[in-house]
């Protein structure tokens, strides 16, 4: 991949993606909607994100949008479908949150202003969620009568639990980012206009960290629900194959000489 691949579509928007330093930025682009993502844009995004995730020389992830806003959701006005349609256009988008929940590699969403429906969605999916604390966040699919898709039902409540996460769904009201984060909903609040920098940060610090122990810690994660004796049972035979890599080595000899470690990924 090259340091630098942009796909732009000035009438209906886009994806774009920008490559430098193992750190891949991911943006939503579609300024005149609010960064609203209808279905070219969506598959112009899946694969945008499914080569950054097959890329070795990428480590981390970022997902921001353009111009103030993150993404408001689908656009509505191309919800003309009959349930055949639906449940088409509805799997092209879980496409994304798979890849989102099962890549081993972190992604990290930088959120400002509107962060709504299958935005929302997306935000809730990554590992971890930088916030502006005046964006709005917003599930509001009960307004105009359907239920959360784009796996909000499954990530909400992991994120805020099960009460919170019904009455932010079911009543469809606006969260600012200090609520969300308060809620558990985002991790870290910043200042308007600051998230996509402070979202540079933390991807600063994970490519300090083992990429293949963030790596099988994200697989573990993802077998979620497991009992006590799965999830030992897994812990083990994860810890068993990265006791023999590189990286391990690498990191025990950094720690006992007080030095930086240097992974490669082996």
């Amino acid at each position: 991949m090259t340091k630098t691949e942009i796909l732009t579509d000035t009438v209906l928007g886009t994806a774009r993606l920008e490559v430098d330093g193992g750190i891949a930025r991911l943006t939503i682009d579609n300024p005149r909607r609010r960064n609203m993502m209808n279905l070219a844009m969506r598959d112009v995004f899946h694969d945008h994100l499914a080569a950054t995730l097959e890329d070795e020389t990428i480590r981390v992830v970022i997902i921001t949008g353009i111009n103030g806003n993150f993404c408001a959701g689908g656009d509505i006005t191309g919800m003309k479908e009959t349930p055949v349609e639906s449940r088409t256009r509805l799997k092209r988008l879980h496409r994304i949150v798979r890849l989102i929940a099962y890549a081993e590699k972190p992604v990290i969403a930088a959120t400002e202003g509107f962060v709504a429906g299958n935005g929302l969605s997306i935000a809730a999916a990554s590992d971890v969620v930088v916030t502006a604390s005046d964006a709005k966040f917003i599930c509001s699919f009960v307004k105009i009568g359907l239920v959360p898709d784009t796996a909000a039902l499954w990530f909400l409540p992991q994120r805020m639990g099960l009460g919170r996460a019904k009455l932010a769904m079911m009543t469809g009201e606006p969260m600012s980012g200090t609520q969300a984060v308060t809620s558990g909903l985002a991790d870290i609040e910043v200042e308007p206009g600051q998230a996509l920098e402070r979202a540079y940060e933390v991807a600063a610090s994970l490519m300090k960290a083992g990429p293949l122990g963030i790596g099988m810690t994200k697989a573990l994660l993802a077998r979620a629900p497991m009992s006590l004796d799965e999830s030992l049972k897994a812990e083990t035979d994860a810890q068993a194959v990265l006791f023999a890599t590189e990286d391990f080595a690498e990191g025990r000899a950094a720690f006992l000489e007080k030095r930086p470690a240097k992974f490669q990924g082996k």
